[in-house]
């Protein structure tokens, strides 16, 4: 099954939400009608960045490469390699 990581942005707080899903647009309905306890501070969350991977176990991978690097960092990185998706990290290995 298909996976996204994707990358939310709070005005109201100032910051970066980072997780991965199977539903995206179900994902951010959540998030913005505050089901989700550690984002309904939040709300509104908007949707800065988004990547499409194979299953769980890559996106789970992902998620944790872009909060170590940064969810700002991240999207700097993005902006500087106009196209890309790479965030300046390695891809996770074939598992």
């Amino acid at each position: 099954m298909a996976y996204v990581v994707y990358i939310l942005y709070s005005p109201s707080l100032g910051r970066f939400y980072v997780g991965p899903t199977e539903d995206l647009v179900d994902r951010l309905i959540r998030h913005n009608s505050g089901g989700n306890k550690s984002a309904k501070a939040g709300v509104p969350w908007t949707l800065v960045h988004s990547e499409h991977l194979p299953d769980r176990v890559v996106a789970i991978v992902k998620e944790k490469q872009i909060k170590d690097l940064g969810a700002r960092r991240c999207l700097k990185s993005i902006d500087k390699e106009f196209g890309t998706d790479s965030c300046d990290i390695h891809s996770p290995p074939d598992v």
